[in-house]
């Protein structure tokens, strides 16, 4: 029997909390191809202007970019195609009513290994406008300070 792994991150969106303000957060499943796996256990994964969609009830990734397998040969996979996540229906319904009605839209957060599968993180956002981001930057700007201020003193 083997011993489970835990969890190691491959990617992160580092901007999510400054672009978005997170509702909820879900995980996910990903129909991948083997080669994808390979590359993913490399740590050769970016997130970044990535986003997911629903056609029909399912629900997909896209715009995730998994580097080709350094030692694949002819059958790599496509870098940019799109990936079914897998999810409960019951779950799918959910998020489809939610991002209808609110118009808030599912952003993927973390891409990680859970006990030797591949996991993604998505959370269900809601986009921030150009004076939050100012406010953000500002609160983060204030707390350097103080953090700067109590080791100045200690």
């Amino acid at each position: 029997m083997r011993k489970p792994e835990g969890e190691k991150v491959v990617a992160r969106a580092k901007d999510l909390l400054f672009k978005y303000e997170v509702m909820e957060r879900h995980e996910a499943g990903l129909a991948l191809v083997g080669t994808e796996v390979k590359s993913l256990r490399e740590g050769r994964a970016n997130l970044k202007d990535s986003y997911c969609r629903f056609t029909g009830y399912e629900l997909f990734l896209i715009g995730v970019h998994i580097s080709q397998y350094s030692h694949g040969t002819h059958g790599n996979h496509d870098p940019e195609r799109q990936r079914k996540l897998l999810m409960h229906k019951r779950e799918l319904i959910r998020l489809q009513t939610k991002v209808a009605e609110k118009g808030l839209a599912i952003v993927p957060a973390k891409l990680y290994f859970k006990d030797g599968k591949v996991k993604l993180e998505i959370a269900l956002v809601k986009g921030k406008k150009l004076y939050d981001r100012r406010e953000s930057i500002k609160r983060r700007e204030q707390d350097r300070e103080m953090e700067r201020a109590i080791k100045k003193y200690k």
